[in-house]
């Protein structure tokens, strides 16, 4: 932080003014200095999760999370009741849902040399 100049003459009002500033200026710094200390647990999870990706070459990782999320859904999902809803349906639409996902992971390994 750079401390202003004073003038030589400067007023009692001038005096009021740069004393102000300079409490604004510190109000700025301690805010700066809190919200950095609040954010800090969240960016050591960002810096684990980047490394644990990194680490273990997964890629597309949120995806097949939400994969993993939607899969459990419908094999323990109950579905609604009284409308019946079968098995069978319940595979249609679980092959629907991940349809698109298993098309990248396809894709993905075509590629590969």
């Amino acid at each position: 932080m750079n401390l202003p100049e004073l003038p030589r003459n400067s007023s009692r009002t001038e005096m009021r003014k740069m004393l102000i500033r300079l409490r604004m200026e510190m109000h700025r710094q301690e805010i700066r200095h809190e919200s950095a200390q609040l954010l800090q647990p969240l960016q050591r999870v960002r810096a684990m999760t980047q490394n644990l990706h990194d680490g273990l070459g997964i890629k597309h990782a949120p995806l097949w999370g939400v994969a993993a999320v939607t899969l459990l859904g419908f094999l323990t999902g109950k579905g609604a009741k009284g409308a019946g809803v079968s098995s069978l349906t319940r595979l249609v639409r679980l092959g629907t849902t991940l349809g698109p996902l298993i098309k990248l992971v396809m894709q993905g390994s075509s590629r590969k040399p």
